[in-house]
């Protein structure tokens, strides 16, 4: 498959089939009622939850903590991970009595809690409860190396690398879901409390809550593609899992397939009784709050950092070093760009971020290998003196460099092979206030349902990926503002506050029709 070329960028606005309503509305005043479609920030997100009641009986649960700590030359050094779901999260959390559970993993951690495992307050500037779950070697290579990201994660994502099923590996991943179920039922204030569990890492906890506090308010949302009926079926302990999942109030999934994937499997499922209701809800990014002014300077500063030549034209990819990431086919495809224009040679530069992710697992050290090998080709066969075709920076950025990276490149190059949503894609159009740049985008990511401004290509596709990335480097300026304008009409909109205030009011709306009907019973 070839590029999909969009002759008219921005006739989609007002009809995004991921999105039915996207035309800006009045935004409410304060004295009236909020719905989830008028929230854009945490302020607006607050006010929903104060409208909808929710107390202060709110529980988040998930592997990775929103705070980690750590022993330096310095001290204590706190890190706080870049991303809009922590801050839609910690909105959720942003009264007195919530709760946040996850596992603790720094190595100073555990000397920043109480006797109780909740972080202490000279250590964590949030409003809510942090409760660290420590967990041994043996259950993190059980339960988070080994089921969830060499069973579960491949299982999901529609690449070359086949999962592996080890049954001592799903008996840590039980005994640790447990472990979370318990400390929400430690932690829950009522009988009834609100209960956020984050992705597949968890699939089981909504069951094992549901059997301590029946009538909380369980919502699961699963951040990876839910693979196809015919998929799962590989899976040993679907069925186990499918129930899990199933106890949930609502499973929340990012597009329309994930959620059809879903539906059947649960309904050839024989465990999978529970009366979730599962729907689609695309993640989003929180919008800046401030627009920076386009700074003159900002080209050089980024030329200076990676070593990039002056001048020459800018391509930006930000990944982890996954293999569900495409990183190694987008650097193909730029090398046959280079092949076929030869007088791009000189004049472009793609600056690969890769992130190191899970190098304890060969299939990470692999991509690795495979993307720094790449890189070494393409440079001696194309590089000369004063310029690199390609400059891979193997290492993290903070969130302030990243948005550096997207402002100062001419195109942003998200090419997936298979991806929930990816979030690079949304992070890019909203930080493009310039109305510049030009983003090519995998179709196998969700982002492409709702980015469809976007230059698409299929992700195994190396001639249409070259095409495209071409096609973005002649793009007009004026079809450049059009495309990036209206995507950031969608971006702007559905940010991920709107999508925490759906999840929820959905949520409390369901649990409460279901309370109802057994009073009246």
């Amino acid at each position: 498959m070839t590029a999909r070329y969009q002759p008219d960028p921005i006739m989609r606005v007002r009809g995004n089939p991921a999105h039915p309503s996207t035309i800006p509305s009045k935004r409410p005043t304060t004295a009236e009622l909020l719905t989830p479609a008028d929230v854009r920030d945490s302020a607006d997100l607050a006010r929903l939850l104060d409208q909808l009641g929710c107390g202060d009986d709110l529980i988040v649960v998930s592997n990775r903590a929103p705070c980690i700590h750590s022993r330096s030359d310095a001290g204590i050094v706190a890190q706080r991970p870049a991303g809009g779901l922590v801050t839609a999260l910690e909105a959720v959390l942003s009264k007195e009595g919530g709760c946040w559970i996850a596992h603790g993993s720094g190595s100073a951690d555990r000397e920043t809690c109480d006797a109780a495992d909740h972080v202490l307050r000279q250590h964590l500037d949030a409003p809510y409860r942090l409760r660290r779950l420590w967990l041994s070697d043996a259950e993190v290579a059980g339960y988070y190396d080994g089921l969830a990201n060499e069973a579960l994660w491949p299982l999901c994502h529609r690449t070359d690398v086949q999962p592996t099923f080890r049954q001592a590996d799903w008996d840590e991943y039980v005994r640790v879901n447990q472990r979370f179920a318990d400390a929400v039922v430690s932690e829950a204030a009522s009988p009834r409390p609100v209960v956020l569990v984050q992705d597949y890492h968890l699939a089981l906890v909504p069951q094992m809550v549901r059997a301590q506090l029946p009538d909380a308010v369980i919502i699961l949302f699963w951040h990876i593609p839910f693979p196809e009926p015919k998929v799962l079926a590989r899976f040993p302990w679907r069925e186990q899992m499918m129930a899990g999942l199933s106890a949930s109030t609502v499973v929340g999934l990012h597009t329309p397939a994930d959620l059809a994937n879903f539906s059947m499997s649960r309904a050839s499922s024989h465990g999978a009784g529970g009366g979730a209701h599962a729907g689609a809800y695309p993640i989003s990014i929180a919008w800046p709050a401030r627009q920076d002014a386009p700074d003159p300077s900002l080209r050089a500063r980024i030329d200076a950092r990676f070593g990039i030549a002056p001048g020459v034209r800018l391509l930006v990819g930000v990944d982890r070093m996954d293999y569900t990431k495409g990183i190694p086919q987008r650097l193909q495809a730029f090398e046959r760009l280079l092949e076929q224009r030869p007088e791009l040679r000189g004049q472009v530069t793609l600056l690969q971020i890769g992130a190191p992710c899970r190098g304890a697992l060969p299939a990470y050290r692999e991509i690795a290998r495979q993307v720094a090998e790449s890189s070494a080709r393409i440079n001696a066969r194309f590089g000369r003196a004063g310029w690199q075709p390609v400059v891979l920076h193997a290492a993290s950025l903070d969130a302030h460099a990243v948005n550096e990276c997207y402002r100062a490149a001419d195109v942003c190059l998200v090419t997936s092979l298979h991806d929930g949503m990816n979030l690079v894609a949304k992070e890019f159009v909203a930080a493009r206030n310039d109305l510049r740049g030009a983003l090519v985008l995998s179709s196998q990511a969700g982002a492409a349902a709702e980015l469809q401004q976007a230059l698409i290509v299929d992700p195994r596709d190396i001639e249409g990926i070259a095409r495209a990335i071409g096609r973005a480097l002649d793009m007009p300026l004026d079809e450049q503002a059009l495309r990036m304008r209206a995507m950031r009409g969608v971006v702007s909109q559905f940010t991920v506050f709107r999508w925490a205030a759906q999840l929820l009011s959905d949520g409390l709306r369901i649990a409460a029709g279901r309370r109802e009907r057994r009073l009246l019973g």
